[in-house]
C-alpha cells in the first residue's frame, strides 16, 4: 500500500485511518509512506497507533522532507529519520530508502546518507536499507555498495513499459535485493477510467488503445495493469496507492480477481 494519498488536502484523518485499517483487513502487509507525503507520516502514526504497527512492514523515506529537501548528510539524514519515528509513532521501521536524490555522490559519500543509515540500522531503528528513485544507474550504483538491501523503481514495469525488467532488476536479483514496484497503473493510466489518448502522449494513445481492448474483452484495465505486475517473479512488492477505504477495495479486488491464462495469451503488444 503506497501512502502518497493520504496527505491529500482533501482527505481527512479519519479516511486515512479507515484506509489503512481496511487493508490491514484485507491481508495488505506492507505500508509505505515518506515526509514528502504531506500529512500522510502523521496519519500513519494515527491509524498504526494501537497495536496495529505488529501488524505491517513500515516504509519510509529520507531526503525529501519539505523544509530539509536535498539533505543527504549524516545529521540531516538521522533528524528525517527521527522526524519520521515521531510522527509514525514507532520505535523502528522496517525500511527506509533515500529518496530521489539528483546525483548519488551525497549518498554514497563517506558520511553520507548510506553511512548513517547503516549506523542507525545497527542501532536497531532501522531493519532495512533501501533505495527509492527512478533512475536506473543511480540504483546500480547503490547495488555495487553492499549496503542496501531493497530497491524502489516507478513507472518502469508497467503494461506501458518494461524497462526496468532488462537489466535492473537482473542486477538486483543477482545481488539478493529485494525489488519494490511502484505505479503499477502509470500515474492513473491504467485505472478503471478510460483514459485521455492526447495526455502523456505517447503513453496516453497506448493506454487508450489497452483500454479499448479491455472494454471489447469485457476487462477491466485495473486488474490487467496491476496483475500483470504481480505476474512478474522478479518483483516482491507491488505498490498500490489508496487516499480512502474504497480505493483501497478496488485495489484489492483488481488483484485478486481471476484472469484467465489465455487472456494475457491475447492481449496485443502495443
Amino acid at each position: 500500500m503506497g501512502g502518497a494519498g493520504f496527505g491529500r488536502n482533501e482527505i481527512t484523518d479519519d479516511q486515512a485511518i479507515e484506509a489503512v485499517h481496511r487493508a490491514i483487513e484485507l491481508g495488505i502487509n506492507y505500508l509505505d509512506t515518506s515526509p514528502l507525503y504531506g500529512e500522510s507520516e502523521r496519519r500513519v502514526g494515527l491509524a498504526l497507533n494501537g497495536g496495529w504497527r505488529r501488524k505491517v512492514y513500515l516504509a519510509t523515506k529520507t531526503g525529501t522532507h519539505p523544509e530539509w529537501r536535498g539533505d543527504y548528510s549524516a545529521s540531516g539524514t538521522r533528524r528525517s529519520v527521527e522526524n519520521s519515528l515521531r510522527l509514525l509513532k514507532a520505535d523502528y521501521l522496517d525500511v527506509c530508502l533515500v529518496h530521489d536524490p539528483t546525483s548519488m555522490a551525497p549518498i554514497v559519500a563517506k558520511g553520507g546518507a548510506l553511512d548513517e543509515l547503516q549506523k542507525m540500522r545497527e542501532e536497531g531503528l532501522i531493519h532495512f536499507i533501501g533505495l527509492g528513485v527512478r533512475q536506473h544507474d543511480f540504483h546500480e550504483i547503490a547495488i555495487r555498495t553492499g549496503v542496501v538491501d531493497v530497491i524502489l523503481t516507478y513507472l518502469d514495469y508497467t503494461l506501458l513499459n518494461q524497462s526496468a525488467s532488462k537489466t535492473l532488476m537482473p542486477i538486483a536479483k543477482e545481488n539478493d535485493i529485494g525489488i519494490i514496484n511502484g505505479s503499477p497503473i502509470a500515474m492513473g493510466l491504467l485505472s478503471s477510467a478510460e483514459p485521455d489518448p492526447g495526455i502523456h502522449s505517447p503513453d496516453g494513445e497506448r493506454a487508450h488503445k489497452l483500454w479499448c481492448w479491455a472494454q471489447e474483452n469485457n476487462l477491466s484495465l485495473l486488474d490487467l495493469a496491476i496483475q500483470f505486475c504481480l505476474r512478474q517473479p522478479l518483483i516482491d512488492t507491488v505498490l498500490t496507492g489508496s487516499k480512502n477505504a474504497l480505493e483501497v477495495e478496488q485495489n484489492y479486488k483488481a488483484a485478486t480477481t481471476e484472469i484467465p491464462d489465455e487472456v494475457w495469451n491475447r492481449m496485443p503488444s502495443i
